[in-house]
């Protein structure tokens, strides 16, 4: 079945893990063999072929990069400036895999509906491009707010203010606060270019900020539920509520230490917590009893998201295996046009009107 993914930071993959996205995920996790740097060295589960071989003809794909003050111990950059550069490092990445005829870009209507009819025209999807809908996760490499519209043009459709910790213009995961005017500005820039706000990462009182100053469309790319896994980075009820009022999907993630509670970090196993892919639909259904229908959830599995099979569903081998999804909705009783509304629908639905 055709499936959206809602988040995945290939950029990021490609240009500070130095992955070949084109190589198959075994190619790539060979070429990591007794690489220590990094936790999930070897242990990727994301490229192009598995992506084609999975139907994921479309991605939420990301921009990533954190200012860092002196004594914000996070990895990151010096400078909104540098960071600001890597971005547009990572701009350059999509742009040559777009040369070479891995990707493609989707930033308007014409181009979601065209890509859409040569995914699903019956031929093999082997030598199809991926299409990509380019978003920023933290905004704190936007030096100025007129860094929006620059960023607009070629072609971001979507931010999310916050990412962890402080942030220039939200606080996000583990932190605490406000947005602030200069929050609120960058808010008021993105409702007049029509940029999606993705409220995930928000800290509660940003998030409830956010949601009083921004009357555009709002998305959750990758979140799931704190009264599942209670901690900060989770969704209340409450905030799902809103997120549902506002006509928002919620992509469900597949970062094991969001789907269960009490994961430690480098001594947790999936198999240890017995955290498999039925734990993710067992926070999307509990987001359609909040909803009373399953029009909004969807996919944005986050995986390699600094975290390979090590921090993965137990039966999730590549991206590919997102296709386990359907039938394991269909036993829990979703219609197949529900299972399709989850698999790819709601996000279309969305992006449809919010291009309209």
């Amino acid at each position: 079945m055709f499936t959206i993914d809602a988040h995945l930071d290939l950029s990021m993959n490609a240009m500070e893990w130095n992955r070949d996205l084109r190589l198959t995920v075994q190619e790539i996790r060979d070429r990591e063999i007794g690489m220590t740097d990094k936790p999930d060295r070897a242990k990727g589960t994301v490229a192009f072929p598995e992506l084609r071989n999975g139907n994921i003809g479309l991605v939420v794909a990301t921009q990533i990069a954190r200012y860092v003050a002196p004594d914000n111990p996070l990895p990151g950059w010096a400078s909104p400036q540098q960071a600001w550069a890597q971005t547009q490092a990572q701009v350059s990445w999509y742009k040559a895999m777009e040369e070479c005829g891995e990707m493609t870009q989707i930033n308007d209507l014409a181009s979601l509906e065209n890509h859409l009819a040569l995914w699903n025209d019956g031929t093999p999807n082997h030598q199809k491009p991926i299409g990509y809908i380019l978003s920023l996760e933290g905004a704190d490499s936007l030096v100025t707010i007129d860094h929006v519209e620059r960023a607009y043009h070629y072609g971001l459709r979507a931010i999310g203010p916050a990412h962890y910790g402080p942030g220039r213009y939200a606080q996000g995961t583990d932190a605490t606060g406000f947005m602030g005017e200069k929050g609120k500005a960058l808010l008021k820039e993105m409702e007049r270019l029509n940029i999606i706000l993705d409220a995930t990462h928000l800290c509660d009182d940003s998030f409830w900020e956010a949601m009083d100053n921004f009357q555009g469309n709002v998305w959750a790319s990758h979140n799931l539920c704190r009264s599942l896994v209670n901690h900060n980075r989770q969704f209340s009820d409450e905030q799902i509520k809103e997120l549902i009022s506002r006509g928002a999907v919620i992509g469900g993630a597949l970062d094991t230490w969001m789907m269960v509670p009490n994961w430690v970090r480098g001594v947790s196993t999936p198999e240890g917590m017995n955290c498999n892919l039925e734990v993710m639909i067992d926070h999307l259904d509990h987001i359609c009893q909040l909803a009373g229908n399953a029009l909004h959830i969807g996919i944005g599995s986050d995986l390699d998201g600094a975290f390979g099979k090590e921090q993965s569903p137990y039966d999730l081998e590549t991206i590919a295996d997102l296709q386990k999804i359907p039938d394991m909705l269909t036993k829990r009783g979703y219609s197949p046009s529900d299972i399709k509304n989850v698999m790819h629908g709601n996000w279309l639905r969305f992006l449809r009107k919010a291009w309209q």
